[in-house]
């Protein structure tokens, strides 16, 4: 792994101290990925409520997402720790805290550890072991799989390292039941193949960047229009899974509706964007990112409506 910064570690640590403690907390919390755990959460709650049939006890809402915050916090701590090297060469990435020196790879590897064993501990005793279990195995599979192993050697990277950010739907699931079903492993399905569509686009703005550093993202290794046939793929598995908990009899006719309508938008942008890059438009014309901002809101209405559903049935 390469140097960061190459000016002498004592002078980093003297100017880190001389660093406003605002700053510095500003920084910490950048590790853990907040705009990432607002997605992980967003699945873990309304599951919750779909577990309970109705309002899950609140308290235990509160410990979960605490404890979900921590362990993807970790996760999301560990991820920078070994990716400082590509992130300083990365303009999406190049103001990360361990790329200004505003934390020291040391200060980061010990807060990573700090919030894994926390967030570990947390679930264990105030929401149940089974939850801390795959709480764990969330984070570690994240960093060692995907992060370690996945990344900077397959296009299938985010693929197969999209599970870990399908587990807060089984979290979500045992912290209510102490158990799992089917009905979240239809949701954990939704996500997995949610995450290659949702990511992809975006990596198709910034291609250039991953291609600089080596990490072989789909764009970078088979070009827009098998990324886009993908995209179409992948999307109409997602939409077909989603409507799987109607059938099954674990949702009423509130949650298939929405999943529906949303399923043909989604369908809309995902075969729109395949069509443009067929005709081989590129840069700011081929408009990937309006499929990525719409699957954070697909994401956001299906699983709102998978919290509602329980009240309307």
């Amino acid at each position: 792994m390469t140097a960061v910064d190459s000016r002498p570690a004592g002078v980093l640590d003297s100017s880190r101290s001389r660093r406003p403690l605002g700053a510095r907390v500003k920084a910490f919390v950048a590790l853990t990925k907040p705009r990432v755990i607002e997605l992980l959460l967003m699945t873990t709650v309304p599951v919750m409520f779909l577990a309970a049939q109705g309002v899950p006890d609140l308290w235990l809402v509160l410990a979960t997402c605490v404890g979900g915050y921590l362990s993807a916090g970790g996760a999301g701590a560990f991820n920078m720790y070994y990716d400082r090297d590509i992130d300083a060469l990365m303009d999406r990435t190049s103001q990360r805290p361990l790329v200004t020196g505003m934390v020291s790879p040391a200060e980061c590897l010990v807060f990573a550890f700090a919030l894994a064993i926390g967030s570990t501990a947390w679930f264990w005793f105030l929401v149940n072991p089974l939850s801390a279990i795959l709480s764990l195995g969330a984070l570690v599979f994240y960093v060692v799989v995907y992060t370690m192993l996945l990344k900077r050697r397959t296009a299938q990277n985010i693929v197969w390292g999209g599970i870990a950010g399908c587990m807060p739907v089984f979290i979500g699931w045992s912290a209510v039941t102490n158990s799992l079903s089917w009905a979240a492993v239809i949701l954990f399905l939704v996500i997995f193949f949610w995450t290659p569509p949702h990511y992809w686009p975006l990596s198709m703005k910034v291609k250039e960047d991953y291609a600089r550093v080596g990490v072989p993202m789909m764009p970078v290794v088979a070009g827009n229009k098998a990324v886009a046939r993908q995209i179409v793929l992948y999307s109409w598995v997602m939409v077909v899974v989603s409507l799987l908990l109607w059938p099954l009899g674990y949702t009423g006719w509130f949650y298939p509706t929405v999943a529906a309508v949303l399923g043909a938008f989604w369908l809309k942008e995902a075969h729109a964007l395949q069509a443009r890059a067929k005709a081989g438009i590129t840069g700011a014309q081929l408009k990937e990112m309006r499929l990525f901002h719409w699957s954070i809101t697909y994401a956001s209405l299906l699983f709102a409506a998978v919290a509602v559903d329980p009240f309307l049935r």
